[in-house]
């Protein structure tokens, strides 16, 4: 019996695509050393209100941020509005995120660095914790969840499938953080009813 297309299903006011339930994931930092923090040609999408947060952390972190990220924070601030008219993070160079360093190897974030050595209050921008899905903004407070497919991450979904660790369950803290816990509990629910009936 041929199965049953579900590209998409709704949670709240959240559109999810089906890749988050049936793409296996998990970071493999051993593998790819972060290069999602520095590869690509833009930085990552902010809201005005992580913005603030970020320039509220800036002393905590400045000194550990590259000469060259802490010119360009001084020439144009934390973040710019890009070419589509989104504002993310500075980049340097047209590459790495100013809040980007590097040790043995591995490219690793100062903010979410002090947040987790209990120097910040603020962890890092939700678009980066939610990463490799990808928010979209709609009308009416419409919003959309896609996965984004990204040749460097080819070792995390190699790890997810080893793991069988689905992508909904792997960015469980980021979801919950986003979209609250009664939010995350009802995605589970339907992904659970879902799989269980076989229709991807």
């Amino acid at each position: 019996m041929e199965k049953r297309i579900l590209p998409i299903f709704q949670v709240g006011n959240v559109l999810v695509s089906a890749d988050l339930l049936t793409v296996k994931f998990c970071c493999d930092l051993d593998a790819c050393h972060g290069a999602c923090c520095v590869e690509g040609d833009a930085g990552a999408p902010v809201t005005l209100d992580e913005i603030g947060e970020i320039e509220d952390s800036l002393d905590v972190v400045w000194s550990e941020l590259s000469a060259s990220a802490q010119a360009v924070i001084d020439q144009q601030g934390v973040a710019y509005t890009d070419p589509e008219g989104e504002l993310v993070t500075s980049i340097v160079q047209g590459r790495d995120c100013v809040f980007t360093c590097h040790e043995n190897d591995c490219c690793w974030c100062t903010l979410e660095r002090a947040y987790r050595n209990h120097r910040s209050r603020f962890c890092k921008p939700i678009s980066c914790a939610l990463y490799p899905v990808r928010e979209k903004q709609f009308g009416g407070g419409l919003v959309g969840l896609n996965y984004h497919r990204w040749s460097i991450c080819q070792a995390a979904v190699a790890k997810g499938q080893r793991l069988n660790l689905p992508l909904y369950r792997y960015l469980k803290d980021p979801l919950t953080r986003r979209f609250g816990e009664d939010w995350y509990r009802e995605l589970c629910e339907i992904a659970d009813d879902i799989l269980k009936q076989d229709i991807l």
